[in-house]
C-alpha cells in the first residue's frame, strides 16, 4: 500500500555509490583508478605523496580511509562528503521522478516550498485513474529530498489503480538505495475507510481467481 502513509528512504552514510564518488572526484580534481571492483582515490590535493597507496578506497560501496598516510582525515572526508551529498540529492530526485514516470505519473513542482539547509527539494508525482467510476481520479504523492539524499514521501487517498502503480514505483526506488524504506501508516479519515477497505478486499478476491 502507498496510500495514507509516509515512507522514508534513508541514505546509509557509511556507504558511497561508485558512480557518485567518481563524479565528486572529477569535480574536486582528485585522481583515482579502478582495480577490479574497487575504486582507489590516489591524489586528493593534500600536498603529499601516498607512495603508490590509496588515500580513500571504495569497494562494494564501502569506504575505507588510509589514516596512515592521511593522519587526520576529517578535512578531506568532510570535503568529499559535502560534494557527494549534493550529488546524492540530485541522484535521489532523479531516481524518484524516473521511477514514477515509468509507471505513468507526471511531475508537479511545489510552488510554495522554500528550500533550506535541511530540505532541498519538494515536489509531487501525480497519477490519474483509468477507472471511469472513480470519483476522485487524481492522486498525488508528495516527496521531500533532504540534504543527505534521504527521501520522504507522503500520501493520502489514491485510487486503486494509481495506488498499485505508486507501490510499483516505490519498489523501483528501493533498488536505487542502500537501505530499505521505512513505512509509517497514517490514520485513514472516516470518509475513506469504507472505500479503501472495499478496494483492498476486491484486490484480494481478484488474486484468488
Amino acid at each position: 500500500m502507498s496510500r495514507f502513509e509516509t515512507s522514508k528512504f534513508v541514505r546509509n552514510q557509511s556507504v558511497m555509490r561508485t558512480d557518485c564518488l567518481i563524479e565528486a572526484c572529477d569535480k574536486l580534481g582528485w585522481k583515482y583508478r579502478q582495480e577490479g571492483d574497487a575504486l582507489l582515490i590516489t591524489d586528493i590535493n593534500a600536498g603529499r605523496s601516498f607512495g603508490g597507496e590509496y588515500a580513500i578506497k571504495v569497494q562494494d560501496n564501502q569506504v575505507t580511509y588510509n589514516t596512515y598516510y592521511l593522519g587526520n582525515t576529517k578535512e578531506y572526508v568532510d570535503k568529499l562528503r559535502s560534494l557527494y551529498n549534493s550529488l546524492n540529492v540530485e541522484y535521489s530526485k532523479t531516481a524518484v521522478i524516473t521511477a514514477f514516470k515509468k509507471h505513468g505519473f507526471t511531475y508537479l513542482s511545489d510552488e510554495h516550498f522554500q528550500p533550506n539547509e535541511t530540505e532541498i527539494y519538494r515536489f509531487y508525482m501525480v497519477g490519474r485513474s483509468k477507472n471511469p467510476k472513480e470519483t476522485e481520479p487524481v492522486g498525488k504523492v508528495k516527496f521531500t529530498i533532504y540534504a543527505d539524499g534521504t527521501v520522504v514521501s507522503d500520501s493520502n487517498y489514491l485510487p486503486e489503480d494509481v495506488n498499485t502503480r505508486a507501490h510499483a514505483s516505490m519498489d523501483d526506488i528501493d533498488l536505487n538505495f542502500s537501505s530499505a524504506r521505512v513505512m509509517t501508516k497514517k490514520e485513514i479519515p472516516p470518509e475513506y475507510r469504507d472505500r479503501v477497505k472495499r478496494s483492498t478486499t476486491t484486490q484480494v478476491n481478484a488474486s484468488k481467481k
